[in-house]
């Protein structure tokens, strides 16, 4: 199983290509289909020609609503990117790119919407700056495909584009630690508490004993679901629902976490890589009110920089991050980092640390087993 998300500027098509792809409207609420924006995180499946399955998770392209596009990509194994050819490569085409490759997405397919209201020239001028933008990225290289949604040109082109895709993708690697971001929590009638998330890590199974954090609830799974079916195990990579015993809906959030016990360590301090964004005017230091955006959820933080004052545009460095409340995390789990009194991506990189014992100033964290041992005199094989 995969999950793929959408990423692209608001209007350029995202909710529509993926109800023609899928026959589900991704946009949940009223007032998404009154203002004809996607506002939270919609998802769909389809079953594609090669008979793989495929989750969608369609995320707002609204600037406001970048912390919702933010929960919905923090587990995703490629992105479908949308441009329309209408309006060409936009400002949030750009942040939503680069959030993708700082959060380490390395799959994608382009899909150029709106070829229908766009003249021969229009498409050709925006193919050509798509692919001028995509140079040196990930998507680099990558199908762009020509789609008209509401006539359905394309369409049939994308899903063999998203098999292509996925053949080449990586599977979800099996740890035997299975971790399940929130995103969405709800009752459903006749059954109680409902979350939602891709699981990732190790497999999920009915009767599990699981908890919940950061309140450490203990829970039990009572039903799995995926793709609107009864399971009674889920591997990694599966988009899951997942029917609790032990805990109401409203004391589970979006950003808090599904894990068994006694299997992680739970920190609020890590020691990470942070890389810049080139684009910003104005060098990052531990000034600023930041907000970590980790798994699906958002954190403000305390931040050092470990070494100089502060990071040049375009720079990379160490970073000690200051959690306000302990979670389960691992060496090389990917975060975006974004400074909210000035509304923007500062940038972001992986955890290298998860309970780091030199002080800021003599901290200089990777993540080789040589560090560890050096810094603590032993290592646990586990």
């Amino acid at each position: 199983m995969h999950v793929v998300a959408t990423a692209g500027h608001v209007d350029h098509g995202k909710s529509t290509l993926v109800e023609a792809l899928t026959g589900t409207d991704p946009d949940r609420f009223a007032e998404e289909k009154a203002r004809g924006l996607t506002i939270d995180l919609g998802f769909a499946d389809t079953t594609l020609p090669s008979g793989a399955v495929l989750s969608l998770v369609d995320v707002p392209g609204h600037v406001r609503f970048i912390k919702n596009m933010l929960a919905g990509v923090g587990a995703v194994d490629a992105c479908l990117f949308v441009v329309a050819a209408t309006e060409g490569w936009k400002p949030q085409s750009e942040e939503h790119l680069r959030i993708l490759e700082l959060l380490g997405v390395g799959h994608g397919i382009v899909a150029l919407t709106k070829v229908g209201p766009a003249d021969d020239d229009l498409v050709e001028l925006a193919h050509l700056e798509v692919e001028e933008r995509m140079a040196g990225t990930f998507l680099e290289g990558a199908p762009v495909i020509r789609t008209d949604a509401p006539t359905g040109v394309g369409v049939v082109e994308l899903r063999a584009a998203l098999d292509d895709l996925l053949a080449t993708t990586p599977m979800a690697t099996d740890h035997g630690r299975p971790r399940l971001w929130v995103d969405r929590a709800f009752s459903a009638r006749g059954s109680g508490t409902v979350v939602t998330g891709t699981l990732t890590g190790g497999r999920l199974r009915t009767d599990d004993e699981m908890e919940v954090h950061p309140s450490g609830a203990t829970v039990r799974v009572r039903a799995l679901q995926n793709h609107h079916a009864e399971r009674d195990e889920l591997p990694p990579g599966s988009r899951c629902a997942v029917n609790l015993v032990g805990v109401s809906h409203d004391e589970v959030a979006r950003g808090d976490v599904l894990v068994r016990a006694g299997q992680w360590h739970h920190t609020t301090v890590v020691d990470a890589s942070l890389r810049v964004l080139d684009r910003l005017d104005h060098p990052v230091s531990r000034r600023g009110a930041h907000v970590l955006y980790l798994g699906s959820g958002e954190h403000p933080v305390r931040m050092r920089i470990l070494g100089p004052e502060a990071l040049e545009p375009g720079a990379e460095g160490s970073v000690r991050l200051h959690l306000p409340m302990p979670l389960p995390l691992l060496p090389g789990d990917r975060f975006v980092l974004r400074e909210s009194g000035r509304a923007e991506t500062v940038g972001g990189g992986e955890v290298l640390d998860v309970d780091p014992t030199e002080r800021a100033s003599r901290a200089r964290p990777d993540r080789s087993v040589d560090r560890v041992v050096r810094e603590r005199g032993w290592v646990d094989a586990e």
